[in-house]
């Protein structure tokens, strides 16, 4: 396992989990045992993916079998619009988070979207930060000009931007801008998200057999070697470890160029963030009454 360390002095795993739309309970709480018993230590959920609970009891039960300690995991969770009404709504959804998770405190909490007053919601997870509830804050879904505008602004920076980002949507400007403000990039949907085709790329499987790895190996290597810390999702066992096992090689200078060329630009991405549907869609997105 590699690690970057964060703008305050906390050290972050560069390969971490992702349980975006693990909606069944026990799939999810199984998918993490899973995860964390192949050696990861970063685990990614969301208040809006309604599996923080399930998250929190496969945190316990590894532990409670000795297979790491509370201190050896990265545990992050977001945010919603809907708790960014005020500096109270979100404060009360950070206490929520931790009682559902069944946590003491978060490693990493982040706004996950741009939306509502989200900058009296940054307070409040400024305070719960000095308060020792949350050891490190973020962002989600910042793009560059908001990052910026954000970073200008805001008391403490964010110290997480957690943004799509995979080989045919790298946004090499924004992951800039990242780096100038100190932020750690962080790649949601690393693999593509499913609306490629990388598997059958023949560029891709010859690097792929060069280094004995596969070719999902090699597109979560690739981000990695430019500095971005990886979160993929799989409820696969044999999937969950070949994700996992990206640490034992390097690709050239060359090989990353090549797969930096697949970049489409923003019509790939997954996410329409300036589509106004899209924001009233967040919006109206209730994740509890």
């Amino acid at each position: 396992m590699e690690y970057t360390e964060l703008s305050n002095g906390l050290k972050m795993p560069m390969g971490g989990f992702g349980v975006f739309q693990v909606t069944d309970k026990e799939e999810c709480k199984q998918s993490v045992i899973n995860a964390i018993r192949a050696g990861y230590r970063l685990i990614d959920t969301a208040a809006v993916y309604g599996n923080e609970d399930a998250v929190g009891d496969a945190v316990r039960e590894v532990i409670a079998e000795g297979v790491c300690t509370r201190e050896e995991l990265f545990i992050t969770s977001k945010l919603w619009v809907q708790d960014m009404e005020n500096y109270d709504t979100a404060k009360a959804a950070i206490d929520a988070s931790l009682n559902k998770m069944g946590l003491e405190y978060l490693d990493l909490y982040l706004l996950h979207q741009a939306m509502r007053d989200y900058f009296s919601a940054w307070r409040a997870m400024e305070d719960a930060y000095q308060e020792g509830k949350l050891k490190a804050i973020g962002v989600s879904n910042f793009y560059a000009h908001v990052l910026t505008n954000f970073c200008e602004t805001v008391k403490i920076a964010p110290m997480v931007n957690q943004v799509e980002l995979h080989p045919y949507f790298a946004q090499p400007d924004a992951v800039e801008t990242m780096k100038h403000y100190h932020v750690q990039p962080e790649a949601w949907a690393p693999l593509g998200g499913g609306r490629y085709q990388p598997f059958e790329d023949e560029m891709l499987q010859g690097i792929a057999s060069a280094h004995g790895k596969s070719v999902a190996q090699v597109i979560l290597r690739w981000n990695v070697q430019r500095g971005v810390t990886v979160i993929p999702k799989s409820t696969h066992q044999n999937r969950i470890e070949e994700n996992f096992d990206i640490w034992d090689f390097t690709l050239t200078d060359e090989e990353m160029d090549k797969i930096s060329a697949l970049d489409l630009g923003y019509v790939g991405p997954a996410v329409k963030h300036f589509n106004p549907e899209f924001v009233r869609g967040c919006l109206g997105v209730k994740i509890h009454d």
